[in-house]
């Protein structure tokens, strides 16, 4: 009787504890995420797109191939409580840049430039400011994966170090030796861009030569990393790394709710995983006591605050912390 009574309270508290199915991106998992008054709030990012085109954003194959490990020596360093890498290196422009990676799992690719174009100011003290081209990375490097189907971040790092990467800016842009040639797609019904799908999305060639009208050449237009590195798992490394060296590039899994993230600092409270997805990370902080990470997203501005998101910092929650990677350009 003893033995039935607990399997009876077991079953009512496994029927408690479980998370409720919501359909991904309805408005039921919207009101599900601001009903519990969690550290964030949601809302629509995607009205005009379907569940197809958002799952092949989450390009990242976690747990891939691993870069040496670089421990930064921390101990003399004083490590503020918010740190953000656009008002701690205000000259360099890409810090502040939102790209939009388009109908393609290019996310890899796009942390990898972001978080390069970047160091590169940084480390020249703002003499060098250039955008990296994604499309370069997603093209040619055959080492990182499966293009638009998906890529490694660490592989991607190396690749800077020992092939090089040319400059290009955003679709349509005209900026740089190779711009991105896959188009971004409107989330919102009101816009001119035309809509997500999950159509489309093939790599583009590797093209080994700038667009007509561009210099330098080709290869005389690539950039050089010297070394590029991962971070260990620890939030003080992770910490010292952006603040002594600038902006990383972080991977974790994508659950269902982030989809939805419109402000606060997000953990995961509903829905199943969705991919593996890269993005930039520029510096941390707390809200309403709740320690988060900066990071910035290749969605385009249309997503979260302006392109940006917040998530829980410390707990390697989704992962954030298992997977940064880094490097220092070349001089």
């Amino acid at each position: 009787m003893v033995r039935l009574a607990f399997l009876c309270l077991l079953s009512v508290l496994t029927v408690a504890w479980a998370r409720p199915r919501i359909p991904p991106m309805s408005q039921d998992l919207v009101n599900y995420v601001n009903k519990i008054n969690t550290t964030w709030k949601a809302g629509h990012n995607f009205p005009n797109a379907d569940f197809s085109y958002v799952k092949k954003l989450c390009g990242t194959l976690l747990k891939g191939p691993k870069l040496p490990v670089m421990v930064e020596y921390a101990g003399k360093i004083k490590l503020p409580k918010n740190f953000d890498s656009r008002e701690q290196w205000p000259n360099c422009p890409t810090i502040k840049e939102i790209r939009d990676q388009g109908s393609c799992g290019s996310c890899w690719a796009f942390g990898a430039a972001e978080a390069i174009s970047d160091r590169v100011c940084i480390h020249t003290n703002g003499k060098v400011s250039v955008e990296i081209s994604a499309e370069d990375l997603l093209t040619c490097c055959d080492s990182c994966g499966m293009g638009c189907d998906g890529g490694y971040p660490a592989s991607a790092w190396q690749y800077w170090t020992e092939s090089g990467l040319v400059s290009g800016g955003l679709y349509d842009s005209h900026v740089g030796c190779r711009p991105y040639t896959i188009p971004p797609c409107e989330h919102h019904v009101n816009g001119t861009r035309p809509p997500c799908t999950g159509e489309g999305g093939n790599t583009p060639e590797c093209r080994m030569q700038c667009e007509a009208g561009y210099t330098p050449s080709y290869k005389e237009d690539k950039h050089y990393g010297k070394k590029s590195y991962g971070v260990p798992s620890d939030e003080t490394q992770i910490m010292t790394e952006i603040y002594k060296n600038g902006p990383v590039e972080g991977a974790f899994t994508v659950y269902e709710d982030f989809l939805m993230y419109k402000s606060g600092v997000y953990q995961h409270v509903s829905g199943s995983a969705v991919g593996g997805h890269a993005i930039k990370i520029l510096g941390w902080g707390e809200e309403q006591g709740t320690p988060y990470w900066l990071g910035a997203n290749s969605w385009n501005t249309d997503w979260g605050e302006n392109g940006y998101f917040k998530i829980l910092r410390g707990q390697d929650h989704c992962g954030i912390e298992s997977e940064i990677v880094a490097g220092i350009p070349r001089d």
